[in-house]
This record gives structure tokens, C-alpha cells and sequence, in this order.
């Protein structure tokens, strides 16, 4: 596992023992971060105007399209780092 793969997965853990659940808005970031550096770019149909969790997330993860695993990894390092702080 490279150094990043590992801060990428320390990060993870770290998130869950935060303490102070971040806001709506960090959240997001973090599940479009995650998802960008595990899945790739978002893939399938917008859901629906009345599905507005799934549509969210669903937006907020476009918003990362064409970033690498690596870039999405370390910017979700950098994120949980900040919410560390």
C-alpha cells in the first residue's frame, strides 16, 4: 500500500472519531472526495428532482470530475485535516 493509500485510509478513520459532527456542507465534500478516489467519476442518471439527498450527493460529486484517485485521495486528507484542527 503506497504512503498515500495509507493517509487515505488513516483519514478515514480519523473522520469517524471527530469531535464535532461537521456541517452539511463538509459532509458532502467528504462523501464526493471519498467516492471521486474510490469509484472515479460519477457514472449513471441524475436522480430526481424529489430525491434531494441522492441528488446532492449525486451534484456534489460531479462537481469532481476528472480528478484523479490520488488528488481526490489527498484533498480528502487535507479536508479531514482541517476539520481536525
Amino acid at each position: 500500500m503506497s504512503d498515500l493509500q495509507t493517509l487515505f485510509a488513516q483519514a478515514q478513520q480519523d473522520v469517524t472519531s471527530l469531535a464535532e459532527r461537521p456541517d452539511n456542507a463538509a459532509m458532502l465534500q467528504l462523501y464526493s472526495l471519498f467516492k471521486q478516489a474510490t469509484s472515479g467519476d460519477a457514472t449513471g442518471e441524475r436522480p430526481g428532482m424529489m430525491d434531494f439527498v441522492a441528488r446532492a450527493k449525486f451534484d456534489a460529486w460531479e462537481k469532481f470530475k476528472g480528478l484523479s484517485a490520488d488528488e481526490a485521495m489527498q484533498k480528502y486528507i487535507d479536508l479531514v485535516a482541517e476539520l481536525k484542527a
